[in-house]
């Protein structure tokens, strides 16, 4: 089924209520690369219930993988449906309205709230947005991801529009982090929920162009919000209100990730590299600051 514009602007899914407790926090620490170093204290309080703190881009998974159920679309609108086998997950952006707690019940809504056309034979951009609340109905975070659609272009929607990228600065970083991944890294971060073959199986990853294993996206970015924990905020998870960045490249598990920073004010600019391979692994990266 193709994309219909302006239809999938209305589409939206019905509320879809999850439950996370420590446990689910704890895993998605480990799944990042903390607690590596069990004598490593700071580290173990992302691992360990004793003063358990989140690290905020926990939001991504803490949801879990279940899908919630499409609202009936409007009288007349057609639903829309991409080739789901062509699409790759582009920028991810986790704000969050108060720093996230240990365990708790929420409900999400997502809805699509952009649809770029890059030309039929060039794909198409969705820009999707989840927004989480508490059982008052208060807003806890709100989760919004674009996705490029490789074999959906030519639906007639708009050609630009599209969110800008953040900038990245021209000047030569402030800090520098490097952090290690594990051979395994991808087959510990995939309990999360995100049990895709591609990132665990050696015969998916080839059929999918790539000769091993890929990490998780999802899991590098974890990795660049470990970056501005470390170096940035001497692990004070209460002081980031949103990390934004976009994908370029994979990584394998077993690289190196070099983090590079750049910090104006509130503003934390990033992007992530590995530099054997002479890759940039995410770009226009951004994380602000509560003051």
């Amino acid at each position: 089924m193709p994309i219909y514009y302006p239809d999938i602007l209305d589409q939206g899914t019905k509320p879809r209520t999850f439950r996370y407790g420590d446990k689910d926090v704890m895993l998605y620490a480990l799944g990042i690369g903390l607690g590596a170093d069990p004598m490593n204290e700071t580290e173990l309080a992302f691992v360990y219930e004793k003063g358990l703190k989140v690290v905020p881009t926990a939001a991504t998974v803490l949801a879990g993988r279940g899908t919630s159920e499409p609202l009936p679309t409007p009288g007349g609108h057609r639903p829309s449906m991409p080739n789901y086998l062509m699409l790759v997950h582009g920028e991810q952006k986790v704000e969050l309205h108060r720093p996230l707690p240990t365990e708790g019940t929420f409900t999400t809504e997502s809805r699509t709230i952009g649809a770029y056309d890059k030309g039929k034979d060039k794909g198409a951009v969705l820009v999707s947005q989840t927004i989480w609340r508490d059982e008052k109905g208060e807003k806890v975070a709100t989760l919004t991801g674009s996705s490029f659609c490789r074999a959906d272009g030519g639906f007639g929607g708009p050609a630009e529009g599209a969110p800008e990228p953040h900038p990245t600065p021209t000047r030569a970083p402030d800090k520098s982090v490097d952090i290690a991944t594990r051979e395994d890294q991808a087959l510990l971060y995939r309990l999360n929920g995100d049990r895709n073959p591609l990132h665990s199986d050696p015969e998916s990853a080839k059929r999918s162009g790539f000769p091993r294993p890929i990490l998780h996206g999802l899991c590098t970015y974890g990795i660049t919000c470990r970056a501005v924990l470390q170096e940035i905020v001497d692990w004070d998870s209460d002081r980031i209100a949103s990390h934004e960045a976009r994908f370029s490249a994979p990584v394998f598990p077993g690289d190196t990730i070099t983090v590079d920073l750049w910090v104006d004010g509130p503003v934390i600019s990033f992007e992530a590299r590995v530099k054997e391979r002479g890759a940039t692994v995410i770009k226009n990266g951004k994380t602000v600051l509560r003051t």
